[in-house]
């Protein structure tokens, strides 16, 4: 990777302690990147940040964050702008999914999904360019805010209902701030992956063993693969870095309100 190509970009990511989160932030620090490691897991977003700071390319800083609530995010961005002088980006993919056929959703698994995966997505999106907002613009280059959305805001799941509306509703914000704060010079975009093996998906596999839908571990996996990829593997975390680095970076200045999808062939438009 070019060391170069995020040079003096502040980013703050959310959900940054494993999976997505880890790799996109050790990759924009490989290009130079200082990167502010969100999570509620303090003790591996701060071994991520070691890892980082350790191969000495980029710098980062870990912190201890529940994105359901508005003081983390404000607390995240300060951390972000007093370690680094400023934020340019913000990534919001803190996530959780928990399965549940359409009859049995209950109130607390609706919230907490919805909370975690939309209500937490809202609140860094505006947390962070209020901060941006009161930087004032950057002369050549706009601010830009990725969020990280799913195939599932484009293609209803029945074991997820609730997971699906909180993608459908992080595709919402997607556009809904690409609107809101172009005046701001701030532009919104996303990437949405399919199934990418980490630890939210391996819990996810027994999840569906448990409420019914698949019988043994794996079937999931090779389901979705031999039903609906069009590229016949599941991905990984370096699959989904280089369109997350195009998001950060100058190439993506004239894009706002899209989602890119990176799923196999899943969502074929």
């Amino acid at each position: 990777m070019d060391p170069n190509r995020l040079k003096g970009k502040n980013i703050l990511i959310t959900g940054a302690a494993s999976g997505m989160g880890a790799a996109n932030a050790e990759s924009f620090a490989e290009q130079g990147a200082n990167v502010c490691i969100g999570d509620l897991d303090l003790g591996n977003a701060q071994a991520v940040a070691d890892r980082i700071n350790a191969a000495g390319n980029g710098h980062a800083i870990a912190v201890e964050m529940n994105v359901t609530r508005r003081e983390d995010n404000a607390r995240a961005v300060a951390a972000t702008v007093d370690a680094f002088g400023s934020i340019n980006i913000g990534m919001f993919n803190a996530g959780l999914n928990k399965p549940r056929f359409f009859m049995d959703i209950d109130e607390d698994n609706w919230d907490m999904i919805m909370d975690v995966n939309t209500k937490g997505m809202w609140l860094g999106m505006q947390e962070t360019a209020r901060q941006m907002i009161a930087q004032g613009p950057m002369e050549d280059h706009p601010y830009k805010l990725i969020n990280v959305g799913s195939i599932a805001s484009r293609k209803p799941l029945v074991d997820v209902t609730v997971y699906c509306t909180s993608k459908y509703g992080c595709l919402a914000l997607t556009h809904c701030g690409a609107i809101g704060l172009a005046e701001h010079n701030i532009t919104v975009n996303g990437f949405a992956p399919g199934v990418v093996v980490t630890p939210l998906w391996e819990q996810l596999d027994q999840d569906l063993i448990d409420i019914g839908f698949k019988e043994r571990e794996g079937q999931a996996y090779e389901d979705i693969v031999n039903n609906f990829l069009q590229i016949k593997r599941v991905s990984y975390p370096n699959d989904i870095i280089g369109t997350a680095s195009f998001l950060a970076s100058h190439d993506s200045d004239y894009m706002t309100g899209q989602m890119i999808h990176i799923d196999g062939g899943w969502c074929i438009q």
